[in-house]
């Protein structure tokens, strides 16, 4: 017999959406924000110098819109390949990457379907946070397959303080952080990222910090630049439905600003 059951209903494509729907990301992106980033460019570019990137064969997980693609670039990589599954992405990261004749290709980060020990260094920033446990599990174990030995794998993350930071706290940071941003989103604690990737076979060569200051105006000005930001404020003033929600996400940030931070991490895979 037939199954008689309606099909259930396909969420919108992004670009459809109502900014009041929209994940946070995305929602800022619209709005002309161009760096999304926990720790902002400052501790990316440090995160890209800690992985050493010229001559490298580079995966990135997650590009997005392609901010962090150019700083790869601008590094003098051998190759470049980014895996997102976004497809709506993709276009402006391959024609960042176009140059040094990098490609993209729509794949979950958990399965890449890139050849095992093929890249020097992977890349994911603020993407394992939008991860459950066992997602997260399995990206990070994909970037040790993917990864030769002594390949390096760094992430750019947000971070939960201090590391003995009590489950009630953590559970109520999340939820809250959920709410306001519309994705699931599971901040670890700087010991517990380490021990992700030292859990996947990875040892760790270097972490570093820096203040979790998204929406800070200090931080966007840096970012983004003074026309960047005149971009952001006028859609702002244009669009209420996004002012309300970055109202609302920066209130959370400042709510749990003590106990939230910025934490990028490279992982080495050991030498046979």
């Amino acid at each position: 017999m037939a199954d008689s059951r309606p099909a259930a209903p396909q969420p919108l494509p992004l670009a459809e959406r109502r900014d009041e729907d929209l994940p946070g990301h995305w929602l800022l992106a619209r709005l002309g924000k161009r760096v999304l980033r926990p720790g902002g460019l400052e501790l990316t570019t440090r995160l890209l110098a800690a992985a050493r990137l010229g001559g490298a064969d580079v995966v990135e997980l997650g590009p997005g819109l392609g901010r962090t693609a150019t700083d790869i670039v601008a590094a003098g990589p051998r190759s470049y390949v980014g895996v997102d599954d976004t497809a709506a992405a993709t276009e402006n990261v391959r024609a960042v990457v176009a140059p040094i004749g990098g490609s993209v290709v729509v794949a979950n980060a958990a399965k890449t379907g890139l050849p095992a020990d093929s890249a020097d260094v992977v890349i994911g920033e603020a993407m394992l946070t939008m991860q459950g446990d066992k997602a997260k599990r399995a990206i990070v174990a994909e970037a040790f397959r993917v990864l030769r030995p002594g390949g390096r794998y760094a992430i750019h993350e947000l971070g939960l303080t201090p590391d003995d930071i009590d489950q009630d706290a953590k559970d109520e940071i999340r939820r809250d952080m959920s709410r306001a941003i519309k994705v699931n989103a599971r901040p670890l604690t700087t010991a517990e990222w380490t021990q992700l990737l030292t859990d996947a076979g990875f040892e760790v060569a270097t972490v570093d910090h820096a203040p979790m200051a998204l929406l800070n105006p200090a931080r966007v000005l840096a970012d983004e630049g003074p026309l960047g930001v005149l971009c952001i404020v006028g859609n702002l003033i244009r669009r209420p439905g996004a002012r309300r929600r970055v109202i609302g996400m920066r209130r959370t940030f400042g709510r749990y600003r003590d106990k939230l931070t910025a934490v990028a991490v490279v992982g080495v895979v050991p030498q046979p």
